[in-house]
């Protein structure tokens, strides 16, 4: 089998990059007695999973396959489905670094064993890392996970996002945006380097294409800081005196910039104006109060001060922008007096991945499924704790 997955690897290599589906559906016919597969994409809001469509698959469409494509992506566990004439579907996550992608869907004539379903596995993380480094040179894998059409200040903002999540061994990370396909300012990034895992989040000002236009200048000035050996004060600082050269005053950005110390649980921050930190510790959910500082751009030459704080092993840490925090549909409470806290306490035994996606819901539901009236941003933060680490 070795031998096979070096072949379908050097084969998803050497396709072009709007054929990496085709790619893998000759190779694992060949290597595992396919008789067909499917690749399911994620959409933006992460509702539902979507064919990317070639006239060879086998017919995909249907309650039955959905539930299981859904079960797969969500237990990121490969799951198996059982067809007429004792054929056998299985479901395998596509996932790389903890980014979920999407399913495979291969269809085998008979119950596998399991070195196939081991075999598979091995062939599924081929086609995720394909079909990731693919997504850069075609748009066809983009088109088949959006449902509609993006506004532009959206397009920017999703070419802007360095992922949906992320895993290592001490920790998992997830972020959602929302509305999807209309979002404009609020923002999340991150980096993982030499175990210090960067994270920003930013409530963008104004509204539409400006605020997108906003939020890429402050990111991008950021990221300049960061991979130029900047911490996070220079990367405030820097973020701040472009903003404000730019619009002398009139724009600003509230910004959350935290870094995680992945061996100790020490978190560096600096709060600029910031988006809500959220401690989930047990079944208890605490409102980490930083001392706030000016927003990035708002006066020239700013300066600010770092502020550290500590996580413990199986802490969860959610950050959320004001259109979670202060949504008000109807003139009732804001979300973020309690709703909010019910809604984190409920997410305790699922993913960061998973996650986000519930505090969304549940903000979706307490706005009775209207559309959002603001940008809405929730990062998911676990911490496992600090990994023994052996050099040599």
């Amino acid at each position: 089998m070795a031998d096979a997955l070096t072949g379908i690897s050097r084969a998803l290599r050497e396709a072009p990059p709007d054929r990496v589906v085709e790619a893998a559906d000759q190779a694992i016919r060949s290597v595992l007695g396919a008789l067909g597969t499917a690749v399911f994409v994620a959409d933006y809001r992460i509702n539902g999973l979507w064919p990317v469509l070639d006239s060879r698959q086998p017919q995909v469409a249907g309650q039955a396959v959905q539930s299981m494509v859904q079960r797969c992506f969500s237990s990121q566990q490969s799951v198996r489905g059982g067809e007429p004439q004792g054929r056998c579907r299985l479901y395998l996550p596509l996932t790389v670094w903890g980014e979920r992608l999407g399913v495979l869907m291969v269809e085998l004539p008979q119950a596998p064993s399991e070195e196939v379903v081991a075999a598979a596995t091995d062939i599924a993380g081929e086609v995720a890392m394909a079909l990731r480094a693919a997504d850069r040179e075609t748009d066809r894998y983009r088109r088949a996970r959006r449902q509609e059409r993006l506004s532009m200040a959206a397009e920017l903002q999703w070419e802007l996002l360095p992922g949906r999540s992320i895993s290592h061994e001490a920790f998992q990370l997830a972020g959602q945006l929302e509305p999807a396909y209309t979002v404009s300012g609020d923002h999340f990034d991150w980096s993982l380097n030499d175990d210090r895992l960067t994270v920003t989040v930013l409530n963008g000002d104004t509204i539409g294409l400006a605020a997108a236009l906003l939020t890429a200048v402050t990111v991008n000035a950021m990221r300049n800081a960061r991979r130029s050996g900047g911490g996070l004060v220079e990367q405030a600082e820097l973020a701040s005196d472009t903003v404000y050269y730019q619009h002398r005053g009139h724009r600003h950005v509230a910004t959350v910039l935290l870094e995680l110390d992945c061996t100790t649980g020490r978190v560096r921050a600096v709060d600029a104006g910031s988006p809500h930190l959220m401690r989930l510790r047990g079944g208890a959910v605490t409102r980490l109060v930083l001392e706030q500082q000016l927003p990035l751009g708002m006066f020239a030459e700013t300066r600010y001060d770092l502020q550290e704080f500590d996580l413990d092993p199986g802490d969860r840490l959610f950050v959320v922008s004001d259109g979670v925090w202060g949504a008000d549909p109807s003139g009732r409470e804001a979300y973020g007096q309690r709703a909010m806290a019910r809604s984190m306490r409920a997410t305790r035994l699922q993913p960061p991945s998973e996650a986000v996606g519930t505090v969304m819901r549940e903000l979706q539901a307490f706005h009775a499924d209207a559309d959002l009236r603001d940008d809405a941003v929730v990062v998911c933060l676990d911490w496992h704790g600090g990994a023994d680490r052996t050099d040599g």
